[in-house]
């Protein structure tokens, strides 16, 4: 199994006027940190590494200050990610209703491990520490959708078909 990741890229002037943008809408905002963040990774779909020192700049915060947020929140990503995010959750209940073979399925079938990005760039992979769908174990988050008791056969049917809709 190999791991396909996307390297980032030199930011283009768009992306560097769309973290300035995101700074300076929400610095005045108590809290600013957070509402940055989100609208950086709303606009770019990554938070560059190349914002932390303008965002700890206008936030008088330091660059640790800044990545340690980042790094802490697994919503956050510091490089493009693939069309899709698909976490799977590996909290207990998860892992006691088959997590584990369904992550050993999901890193066999896309070819990538965690934190990879197939090399179609379709699909990136991470691991999640609970969706609060333990009712429904296991679950996976598709973008936004969190979905419940995933099966091998139903996770293979997932990924037929957001290939389907981007070679539509």
């Amino acid at each position: 199994m190999h791991q396909a990741t996307v390297t980032a890229p030199p930011l283009s002037d768009a992306q560097h006027a769309a973290i300035r943008q995101a700074v300076e809408a929400h610095q005045s905002l108590p809290g600013a940190l957070l509402p940055i963040l989100h609208a950086i990774q709303d606009a770019l779909g990554w938070v560059p590494a190349d914002a932390v020192p303008v965002i700890a700049g206008a936030l008088n915060l330091s660059r640790a200050e800044v990545h340690g947020v980042i790094s802490f929140y697994h919503h956050f990503h510091t490089a493009p990610t693939g069309r899709t995010v698909v976490q799977v959750c590996r909290a207990e209940s998860c892992q006691a209703k088959g997590g584990e073979l369904l992550e050993a399925h999901a890193k066999q079938q896309l070819g990538i491990d965690w934190h990879g990005t197939t090399a179609d760039g379709a699909v990136t992979l991470e691991p999640v520490y609970c969706l609060g769908n333990c009712a429904c174990s296991p679950a996976i988050r598709v973008g936004d959708e969190i979905l419940g008791r995933m099966s091998c056969a139903r996770f293979d049917a997932l990924i037929a078909g957001l290939r389907e809709e981007v070679a539509a």
